[in-house]
């Protein structure tokens, strides 16, 4: 019996709290935080998700499936609205997917240290598709015999393939609110932030999971120091 279960979470940062601090001071500036901080708990609760904890100005919440965080980050837009209107805003807002194990804090980093820097609406975590999965080398099956899935000539040499991504979960996901206001996820300029197979491996079934065991433990070994 399968009892793989896939869960998403989300992280939710309060942007300009240092200056609201400042500027309103602690009493006022805590106040409207954690009236912020109200408002995206009603919003994660309404889609399914659960508190985990929160820290400061941060929320950290569990979704059952990356769609009910996708609902949850839309509705969010309202509470975007409320934290500006308490004289701060929300510049990013990053998703994590919790079966990417082997995603490390300097994606994260990059994920929104690149958005910062570049013009677009989010960065998103992909990987390279394998050569044998491009859409060049896959086949169909017509009346039982196999067919290329694309019209035209068959692509047999490996370095005529175009080179193509997928999103990895994706691992991570960072996205401006003005996005999210907009009723999107993504929105029309995404970047991709390119993580190598290994650290891309999600688990979605036992044998994921199998594999991410083996991955963590050669990654051990390979900190481990000599003992020779």
């Amino acid at each position: 019996m399968d009892n793989t279960r896939q869960t998403t979470v989300l992280f939710a940062d309060v942007s300009g709290s240092t200056k609201l601090y400042e500027a309103a001071g602690d009493a006022k500036a805590m106040e409207a935080i954690q009236s912020c901080l109200e408002r995206l708990r009603r919003s994660s609760e309404a889609f399914g998700g659960r508190v985990v904890k929160t820290i400061g100005d941060e929320i950290m919440v569990l979704f059952p499936s990356p769609d009910a965080a996708a609902g949850a980050s839309a509705d969010m837009q309202h509470a975007i609205d409320a934290m500006e209107s308490s004289g701060f805003s929300t510049d990013i807002v990053v998703l994590l997917q919790p079966t990417s194990p082997l995603r490390r804090g300097e994606h994260i980093d990059a994920a929104i240290d690149w958005l910062l820097r570049v013009r677009g609406d989010s960065v998103v975590s992909v990987v390279e598709v394998p050569h044998q999965f491009n859409p060049a080398s896959v086949m169909k099956l017509d009346d039982g015999l196999l067919r290329p899935f694309l019209d035209g000539p068959t692509v047999t040499r490996r370095q005529d393939k175009p080179r193509l991504f997928a999103r990895n979960g994706p691992a991570v996901l960072a996205v401006h609110a003005r996005v999210i206001r907009q009723g999107s996820l993504y929105g029309n300029e995404s970047w991709p932030l390119l993580m190598s197979p290994e650290d891309s491996l999600d688990i979605d079934t036992p044998w994921d999971l199998r594999l991410v065991e083996s991955a963590l433990s050669a990654r051990g070994a390979r900190l481990q120091p000599d003992q020779q």
